[in-house]
């Protein structure tokens, strides 16, 4: 009899061929976000889980589990699993999975493509064009941005992502690189020419500050009023982490006090971030969906790799990416 699994949301072809090899499968079919009292009632009966974070199922927590008696494991099509209640799920002795490695690159390419727009000035001037202001500005100083090259980037959180996103500094811009981490990466020093230094002082030094640590209780709001202070006034943030992992609020009031001067953010306190938020009426701070991972060959490859550990946990095996 093949195992009971929900999907929170709909599968691509590919996944859903492959999990049907092993699986019999129910899923969401509505517009957006299940509702959470829809999926509890879906849980009764399902060996597994397959979601996308708290994006599309809220927290596993202990009222989930107990509304999923047969629960053997929650995949996460994600690399972070801060949607994971751990302690609850290590009572009931279900498995989490998540899908690290295969976005590094992608999510790479996303936080440098983020700090070169907001440098340059990217989304701002593409509509000081298109609205006609080209041909009204009498300042070529208007279209002044920030040099990326040369200048020096403060990376917090040097993990994978992060060496990835230290090798497109260091060799396409000639960076200096600035790290902060809970623990010191040898060979990142070595091979980026990277320096190890505290939190404090890796702000006041850096042009540019990147936030790429994980979501936990010791990196929530890490950033917030005082950090921002420290920061050089023609510094630039940007957060390709979670929303949580800074002060929203206190970005907010450094960005209209001057204290820093620009930022780039694709993730948010709250997501979706309300249409009439602060800093979306900012010109100088630039602002993305939390596309992080979104390319169509790098959500493919995260679906299939959250399918596979699924079907792993399921067939008495290890997976390749326990949480715990």
């Amino acid at each position: 009899m093949k195992h009971k699994i929900y999907a929170t949301y709909p599968l691509t072809e590919e996944v859903k061929h492959f999990l049907e090899e092993h699986c019999k499968i129910k899923q969401w079919g509505g517009e957006g976000r299940i509702p959470r009292e829809v999926l509890l009632r879906e849980l009764n009966d399902v060996e597994g889980m397959y979601t996308a974070g708290g994006t599309m199922a809220g927290m596993i927590d202990q009222e989930l589990l107990d509304h999923a008696p047969n629960l053997k494991v929650v995949s996460n099509v994600s690399v972070g699993f801060n949607n994971f209640d751990l302690e609850a799920l290590k009572k009931r002795n279900v498995i989490g999975t998540h899908t690290p490695h295969v976005l590094d690159e992608t999510v790479a390419d996303l936080a440098f493509g983020l700090l070169l727009a907001t440098a340059r000035r990217i989304p701002e001037l593409d509509r000081f064009v298109k609205t006609g202001s080209w041909k009204t500005t009498t300042k070529y100083s208007d279209t002044y941005g920030k040099d990326v090259h040369g200048s020096t980037l403060g990376i917090i959180g040097m993990g994978r992502i992060g060496e990835a996103i230290a090798k497109r500094a260091r060799f396409g811009f000639d960076m200096d690189l600035l790290y902060y981490n809970r623990s010191r990466k040898p060979e990142a020093e070595e091979r980026y020419g990277a320096e190890y230094c505290d939190l404090a002082s890796l702000l006041q030094r850096s042009d540019f500050v990147l936030m790429m640590t994980p979501l936990t209780p010791d990196t929530y709001k890490l950033i917030g009023k005082e950090e921002f202070l420290l920061m050089k006034k023609s510094a630039m943030f940007i957060n390709v982490s979670r929303g949580q992992t800074i002060d929203e609020q206190a970005l907010v009031e450094a960005l209209q006090n001057g204290e820093i001067a620009a930022a780039g953010l694709d993730v948010f306190e709250q997501e979706p971030i309300e249409p009439d938020h602060p800093l979306l009426k900012m010109p100088n701070v630039v602002t993305v969906p939390h596309i992080g991972s979104a390319t169509a060959q790098t959500e493919l490859a995260m679906a299939m790799r959250a399918a596979e550990n699924l079907v792993a946990v399921l067939q008495g095996k290890k997976p390749l990416n326990p949480v715990q």
